[in-house]
């Protein structure tokens, strides 16, 4: 007959994780989220930066479109404004074209004295007009002769003059803005080519020598 130890009982073996209370299992949750924490919140943070790096893009694509768009608009408005002060010019060039020969006989009537009276006030109030419009004349005795702006009806040789010279205006020139409507119609003089050979040797003399002797 077995004897038994009064008080003792043998307890079946249990498993650890069966052993585990409710606060050991809280516990060990909680270590193995704050354990996956960290890598969630990198894959967040790149997530972020990717949006981010898209936004700027897609903002500086914006910002070049607007830039590129303002700068044809203003180009477009300085080439509207050039066209239409050509029309302007244009139109008003080929009116002012068919009053020249009428301003040159009110000019060559004043030259003669015969610029008197009403025809005087006429005359007058016709040639503001044209100045309204924007029409210059243009062309003086003694300047140089530009063959953009002069044409040279007659030609001579004078002493005087060390370049080609307007030494008189037949025809006075006439401009609106930049525009020639009409070249100046002169008579130009040259220097005597036995003066210009002369001042040239003169010159040469002059350099080889070491400049002009001093009294």
């Amino acid at each position: 007959m077995t004897e038994e130890t009064p008080g003792f009982e043998e307890k079946p073996d249990v498993p650890a994780e069966a052993a585990q209370t409710p606060d050991d299992a809280a516990q060990a949750e909680s270590a193995d989220t704050a354990g996956s924490a960290p890598a969630g919140d990198a894959n967040q943070d790149v997530a972020l930066t990717a949006q981010l790096d898209q936004v700027r893009t897609a903002l500086g694509e914006r910002t070049a479109d607007l830039q590129r768009l303002q700068a044809e608009y203003q180009n477009y408005r300085r080439r509207v404004e050039r066209d239409r002060v050509s029309v302007k010019e244009i139109a008003a060039a080929n009116l002012l074209t068919e009053l020249l020969p009428v301003l040159d006989d009110i000019g060559r009537a004043r030259e003669h004295g015969e610029l008197v009276g009403g025809f005087k006030s006429v005359a007058e109030s016709l040639e503001t007009v044209a100045a309204k419009l924007g029409l210059q004349q243009f062309g003086k005795e003694g300047e140089p002769f530009d063959p953009t702006i002069h044409e040279a009806l007659m030609h001579s040789y004078a002493p005087d003059v060390t370049e080609t010279t307007c030494v008189a205006i037949l025809q006075p020139g006439y401009r609106i803005g930049e525009r020639t409507i009409r070249p100046a119609r002169v008579a130009v003089a040259e220097p005597q080519p036995g003066k210009a050979a002369s001042e040239d040797d003169a010159k040469a003399s002059d350099e080889e020598s070491g400049g002009p002797e001093e009294g």
